[in-house]
């Protein structure tokens, strides 16, 4: 089981977004299950767990752990293909952001086009380098800091910009043949503090 996985086809990213099938591929996540043992964790008959499971297993996002017998029944035990998924903007081709349009850095929808682009051009180089059997060389950089004051914060952002943009004159190399063009995003924002998500559903 992957930790993360990418969503790029808008049906798949459809149905992930069901309200049940969301808590069923939450449940898979935790390990394999089958239909009967959902059906009692989700309060639906087996059914209907099995047609959603069905169509999860048509769109990638769970698979064929195993299968066991049960009396005169044969089980099939599913298993969630990630342990969670990102619907890439690519699953709203049509109106995914585009950073291109405008640049302002202190516009916090111009750095949610960003991430958005991130997510889209990351989803990508993963599915091609999955295919390829492949990796991919990425590096990403996370950390908070508490600022002390406003002043503190934009002195903060001018010395980063100075320092990113000297790394990039530095090792920036346009003519040389062999390389290879990398993007750099770097962002700053408040930080949100931890929601956690409900995983009631209603009984359909």
């Amino acid at each position: 089981m992957l930790d993360v996985t990418v969503i790029e086809d808008p049906e798949a990213a459809a149905a992930s977004l069901d309200p049940i099938r969301g808590r069923l591929l939450a449940e898979l996540a935790a390990g394999p299950a089958s239909a009967a043992m959902l059906a009692g964790k989700v309060g639906l008959p087996r059914q209907k767990v099995n047609y959603h499971l069905k169509s999860l297993e048509r769109h990638g996002l769970v698979e064929l752990a195993g299968e066991r017998r049960k009396g005169n029944v044969t089980e099939r035990l599913m298993r969630a293909t990630a342990a969670s998924y990102v619907i890439s903007p690519l699953a709203l081709a049509s109106v995914q952001p585009d950073p291109d349009r405008f640049r302002d850095q202190l516009s916090a929808r111009w750095m949610l086009a960003l991430g958005a682009r991130l997510v889209r051009d990351v989803g990508s180089l993963i599915t091609g380098a999955t295919k390829a059997r492949k990796r991919l060389a990425t590096f990403a950089l996370d950390g908070e800091v508490r600022f002390a004051s406003a002043a503190d914060r934009a002195a903060f952002v001018q010395e980063l910009t100075a320092g990113v943009s000297a790394l990039i004159r530095k090792y920036d190399a346009p003519d040389s043949e062999d390389g290879r063009d990398h993007r750099i995003v770097v962002a700053v924002h408040p930080t949100v503090k931890d929601q956690q998500p409900t995983r009631e559903i209603d009984a359909q």
